[in-house]
């Protein structure tokens, strides 16, 4: 399964109340760390059943960017329950963002 798209309109159902936790990368077109992270981000998407994974383009989506202070992308971050539990600045290994997830 693909990394699912959050804008604005779908954050408090897909991110807030999911029964599950969920990993959002923030990420832009024009970045080249992010596009670096692409495909690690994908095959996660792919591979956990247990974990929701999300990507917000911080360009269309300002507002979710300023929320979670997202100064510099890619940023990565893990919110369970409703919470930020965890979050990372920079391309991270696929190891990291397992261990950041706590697998």
């Amino acid at each position: 399964m693909a990394a699912l798209h959050v804008t604005m309109e779908n954050f408090e159902s897909e991110v807030l109340q999911s029964d599950k936790p969920v990993l959002i990368d923030f990420w832009a077109s024009w970045c080249g760390p992010c596009k670096m992270l692409m495909p690690v981000i994908e095959e996660l998407a792919g591979e956990l059943s247990d974990v929701k994974v999300c990507k917000v383009n911080v360009d269309e989506e300002m507002a979710l960017a300023a929320r979670f202070n997202v100064m510099s992308i890619p940023t990565l971050v893990v919110i369970k329950d409703g919470k930020t539990v965890n979050s990372s600045v920079g391309v991270q290994s696929k190891a990291a963002i397992l261990k950041m997830l706590g697998k």
